[in-house]
């Protein structure tokens, strides 16, 4: 009975073994590290035609070229395009506004046939929700130690 159980246990660890897909460390770094530098590269050619041939001042490009990042990875979320780059580039597409714009698109897409209000509106931050409650306490937190030590005049 227990040498029965003792196989069972192998069969089923060598099954899982066979089906857990193995990766490389140095291959998806490389990818991460190629996808977000295309990202960037865009992005820095946004900002070399906004300045150039739209003679914006910095401040004001680099707000298009959000804008504009933005704008195509909502697009191409919805068109499921994005969703294949993430999964060949892993934290190179997920890391700039890009993957921040994928974050809170995709649920709204997947539940929008829930309705507006309890399909949209409720899943919407559910991957992003947690980034922006956190970015904004940690920033309300260190605004008041800032304010804290002007006072002190340590700052």
């Amino acid at each position: 009975m227990e040498q029965k159980e003792e196989n069972k246990k192998q069969e089923y660890a060598k099954y899982v073994k066979s089906v857990t897909p193995t990766h490389s460390l140095g291959m998806q770094m490389l990818k991460a590290f190629i996808t977000g530098g295309i990202i960037c590269v865009i992005g820095e050619v946004i900002l070399n035609v906004a300045t150039t041939y739209f003679e914006l001042d910095q401040k004001t490009a680099g707000s298009w070229c959000s804008l504009i990042l933005v704008l195509c990875a909502v697009m191409l979320t919805g068109f499921n395009i994005y969703p294949n780059i993430v999964k060949w580039g892993g934290a190179g597409a997920l890391v700039p506004i890009t993957g921040f714009a994928n974050s809170v698109a995709a649920p709204a897409i997947e539940y929008q046939a829930e309705g507006q209000v309890f399909g949209i509106g409720c899943k919407i931050f559910t991957i992003a929700g947690p980034v922006i409650l956190y970015g904004i306490f940690t920033s309300w937190v260190l605004g008041v130690v800032y304010y804290i030590g002007k006072m002190l005049g340590v700052v």
